[in-house]
């Protein structure tokens, strides 16, 4: 039989227990109960006190009364804990129905906003966008294009070349510009031509303005009649609405390119002292273009009698520079997050023609 003094313990401790409303009130009377220096646990190091008759059947008493009081406290605490459990639902319960809250989302490179910006415009033109690797052979890069031997864009202070893959075989080059696109479309496709090839390229060359890896959009057209009218209007169009200046002054100026004949420079009117686009009396280079030289043609298997075009060729990141206000080409490309926040564009944010054409 339990004794009058471990019955009281029992109701007492299971009193208190009902009464426990929180994880502390119940932790307080486990330990006071069942810890170390609990009731309980004294009761039990009194055992070595009493004769051998007593405490046999005191012990008995004690081990019902701690297996009893050990699985009340267990239970106790589970139901406290769920409680708290399910009081926390209820107060952090998000409601579905309601916009989400905003949070922080993943934002373009400018680099690709402007790969996107041009796809669309020249899109309106009706270019497609055409695609070639970023190892090309010397013929693709340079021999095919008119670029003779002696071309200064052929010695390694420019161009990066890679090892030859065997004795007889000319090294590979990683493409200087993406004009390799062009020739590998006027080789694969019928004219009439109308392409874009925006992409990679690289060269031998680091500062502020230039970089090792950068990024080019070149353009081809070839089709029956093509002349400098055809050239003009689109590379005019094009900047004024990329811009988004419509009266933007352009001009052409004669130059020399190996591919085109001939060739023209492109500049747009801007300000030297506040770096206005479109304002002031000063001019600004942003382009290169001509019309295709009758050997590029030749070389791709083009009759030069009947198939004429132009083509032009720009540096992304320079267009992106001088649209947003961009000082150094060099923070393009050091994963500045700060930087990217500053410049980039929401993902969800489509190009439309609205914004342009």
């Amino acid at each position: 039989m339990m004794g009058d003094d471990l019955e009281a313990l029992r109701s007492e401790t299971l009193e208190a227990l009902a009464q426990a409303q929180d994880h502390a009130a119940w932790d307080a009377i486990r330990v006071g109960v069942l810890g170390k220096s609990g009731r309980l646990t004294r009761l039990l190091k009194e055992l070595g006190k009493m004769s051998p008759e007593e405490r046999k059947e005191r012990g008995q008493a004690l081990n019902r009364l701690r297996d009893a009081l050990n699985s009340a406290v267990e239970q106790r605490g589970q139901e406290i804990a769920d409680a708290a459990l399910e009081a926390r639902l209820k107060s952090e319960q998000v409601d579905v129905t309601l916009p989400a809250p905003a949070t922080p989302l993943g934002l373009l490179h400018p680099i690709s906003r402007t790969i996107e910006e041009m796809t669309a415009i020249f899109g309106a033109m009706g270019f497609s966008v055409a695609e070639g690797p970023d190892i090309e052979s010397q013929w693709h890069n340079f021999s095919a294009l008119n670029t003779p031997d002696h071309h200064p864009a052929r010695t390694e202070h420019d161009t990066f070349y890679l090892p030859s893959t065997h004795e007889d075989s000319p090294a590979r080059v990683l493409r200087t510009q993406t004009s390799g696109v062009q020739i590998r479309t006027m080789l694969t496709e019928a004219p009439p031509i109308r392409v874009i090839a925006p992409g990679r390229t690289y060269r031998a060359d680091h500062d502020a303005t230039h970089s090792p890896m950068f990024h080019q959009c070149e353009g081809l057209v070839i089709d029956k009649g093509i002349t400098l009218g055809h050239l003009k209007g689109c590379l005019i169009e094009f900047l004024r609405v990329f811009f988004d200046k419509p009266n933007l002054p352009v001009r052409f100026r004669a130059s020399y390119f190996p591919f085109t004949e001939p060739s023209m420079e492109v500049d747009i009117g801007w300000s030297r002292q506040t770096g206005e686009i479109g304002g002031g009396t000063d001019w600004l280079e942003v382009l290169g273009s001509g019309m295709v030289h009758p050997r590029v043609l030749a070389n791709c298997g083009l009759d030069p009698a009947i198939w004429q075009g132009f083509a032009f060729g720009m540096g992304i990141e320079r267009l992106t520079m001088l649209k947003n206000g961009i000082p150094d080409l060099r923070s393009f490309y050091e994963s500045d997050l700060r930087w990217l926040r500053h410049y980039g564009f929401s993902a969800l944010s489509s190009v439309s023609l609205a914004e342009g054409v």
